[in-house]
C-alpha cells in the first residue's frame, strides 16, 4: 500500500490524524496506545500487514501483506454516543454493510460484529474502549476486511466460512475501499442513538426471521452448549440487543461474548 497515495486519497476526510504502518502486530493495540496519548477524534491507524490482529476472545485475525484492509479508528464519544456506547459496535458493521450494498453486494450483519456476503464472512469488527474511571474516554473501532482472495484464511483456521470482496465480484482498490468506508462511517455516526440507526441495522441483520442458535462464548469450548438458546431472530431492541423468540418466550440477548449460528 502506497502511503503517499493513501494520504492524498483521504485528504478530503475530516480525520484527526493518520498513522500508516507497512507492518504491525495489531492496529487496535497501536490505536489504543495512541488514544491514551494525544490522539484526536477520528484518528486513523492503518497497516498493510498485520501479524497479531485479534477478534473476540483473542482469536487471531491475520492480514497478509497487500491483500486486505486492517484499520482502527479512534473516536472520542460525544455525550449522546456515551449514553449509547453499546451502539458503537454496530457503527463499523453497518457502515461497511451499507457501502457493500451500494456496490451491489448483498451484505448483511451477523450480529453483533461480523459482515457476511452470500453467507460467508468478509469482515470483522472489534470495538475496544479506553476508560477514565466510569467514563469512556476513547473508543477504538477495529475493522478487518478480506479484499483479495489471498486474504481468505484457510478453512481449518476459519471459525466461519469466509470470502473476500474481490471473490464476490467487487474489484475495488483497497485505498478506495478505505476512503468509502470512512465516508460511510462519517455519514452514519450522527444517527447513533436514533430510531433510524437501529432500523437500518435491524434491516441489515443476517438470518432475520430465521431459526438461530445463540450461546455465550467461553474460552472453554466444552461450556458452550450449556449456555445455548435456540429461537427465531426477530430483530433488535432500541439499545442494540438481539431479540430472540424462543419456546420459553421472547428473550433479549445483551452484548458480550456471544456466538450466533443459523440452525440448519
Amino acid at each position: 500500500m502506497d502511503e503517499i497515495r493513501l494520504r492524498k486519497r483521504l485528504a478530503d476526510l475530516p480525520l484527526g490524524g493518520i498513522r500508516f504502518l507497512q507492518k504491525t502486530a495489531s492496529t487496535n493495540d497501536d490505536a489504543l496506545a495512541w488514544a491514551t496519548e494525544d490522539a484526536n477524534d477520528l484518528s486513523l491507524v492503518v497497516a498493510d500487514e498485520q501479524t497479531a490482529g485479534r477478534g473476540r476472545l483473542g482469536r487471531r485475525w491475520i492480514t497478509p501483506p497487500g491483500t486486505a484492509l486492517a484499520l482502527s479508528l479512534i473516536l472520542h464519544p460525544t455525550p449522546i454516543e456515551g449514553e449509547h456506547f453499546a451502539l458503537l459496535s454496530g457503527l463499523g458493521a453497518l457502515a461497511l454493510t451499507r457501502l457493500l450494498k451500494d456496490h451491489g453486494l448483498a451484505a448483511s450483519v451477523k450480529w453483533p460484529n461480523d459482515i457476511l456476503i452470500a453467507g460467508r464472512k468478509v469482515a470483522g469488527i472489534l470495538v475496544e474502549a479506553v476508560w477514565l474511571g466510569d467514563k469512556v474516554e476513547s473508543v477504538v473501532v477495529g475493522i478487518g476486511v478480506n479484499v483479495l482472495p489471498e486474504s481468505i484464511p484457510p478453512d481449518k483456521e476459519a471459525q466461519f466460512p469466509a470470502t473476500s470482496v474481490h471473490s464476490e465480484g467487487l474489484m475495488i482498490d483497497r485505498i478506495d475501499l478505505l476512503h468509502d468506508l470512512l465516508m460511510s462511517i462519517a455519514s452514519l455516526r450522527p444517527l447513533i442513538g436514533s430510531e433510524a440507526f437501529i432500523k437500518e441495522w435491524e434491516n441489515a441483520l443476517a438470518f432475520k426471521n430465521e431459526p438461530v442458535k445463540v450461546w455465550t462464548e467461553s474460552a472453554n469450548e466444552s461450556l458452550l452448549a450449556d449456555a445455548s438458546r435456540t429461537g427465531i431472530l426477530r430483530g433488535l431492541d432500541p439499545d442494540g440487543s438481539l431479540i430472540l423468540d424462543t419456546p420459553m418466550g421472547v428473550q433479549k440477548i445483551n452484548y458480550g461474548e456471544i456466538r450466533l449460528r443459523p440452525v440448519k
